[in-house]
């Protein structure tokens, strides 16, 4: 499955929300530098969702913002029942 995300590096604490209009934001507290807060997304979600690491990849938005994670072996419900 695909799960767009919007990082907000330089956070207080990692954490994984869902706005109201249904927006996910994924606040990290590592910074946006040399690739460690998409290093840190990364592994945020294996550990949320608990799968390994190397099912979780980044398919688009290196540089911004809005990411787009691949994640193997889950679908959305298993996705929605973590969030909730």
């Amino acid at each position: 499955m695909r799960l767009q995300v919007r990082v907000i590096p330089n956070a207080r604490r990692n954490e994984l929300m869902r706005r109201p209009e249904g927006e996910l934001i994924l606040r990290l507290n590592a910074p946006a530098l040399e690739g460690r807060a998409n290093k840190a997304a990364i592994e945020f979600l294996a550990e949320f969702l608990n799968v390994a690491r190397s099912r979780v990849t980044l398919v688009a938005g290196e540089k911004s913002r809005h990411k787009i994670f691949e994640i193997v072996g889950l679908d959305l419900s298993d996705v929605e029942g973590r969030l909730a």
